[in-house]
């Protein structure tokens, strides 16, 4: 099963504010666990979203928005893709991790599609397409 972790959004980290080196090493030293256990596949941090823009759809009409966007324990800070064998291994990892933010934080655990998910909607050729486009991204 493969998991998306969301380190949740915090006022001091809509203001800019980086991890001192201190934190950057404890984080660090989980990251280095995590991949050790083979568990990590991807993680990184987002700027505030004052540096982002969210795209509105409304049929064919396309809105751009510029951040900061309101609702700061609603927003994403940073993420991990991780590869466990269920939710509650994710969340046994979770409770390992040093807190990502100075103040309280939260992260937040989903759960990713896989192929086998959709059933029989995701027919056997655009099964192979998708592989492809993986594939393909993965070499660049």
């Amino acid at each position: 099963m493969r998991v998306m972790v969301f380190v949740k959004a915090t006022k001091e980290s809509e203001a800019g504010e980086t991890p001192t080196t201190e934190e950057f090493a404890a984080m660090g030293k989980f990251n280095e666990e995590l991949v050790n256990a083979g568990i990590m596949e991807a993680g990184e941090g987002l700027h505030p979203t004052s540096r982002g823009k969210r795209v509105l759809f409304d049929g064919d009409k396309r809105t751009v928005k510029d951040g900061p966007f309101p609702v700061v324990n609603e927003l994403v800070a940073g993420f991990w893709i991780w590869k466990v064998k269920d939710i509650d291994e994710a969340v046994s990892w979770v409770k390992r991790c040093p807190n990502p933010m100075r103040s309280m934080s939260e992260i937040e655990i989903r759960q990713i599609f896989s192929a086998e998910d959709f059933g029989d909607a995701l027919t056997p050729e655009l099964r192979e397409q998708e592989e492809r486009l993986r594939e393909k991204s993965a070499k660049n």
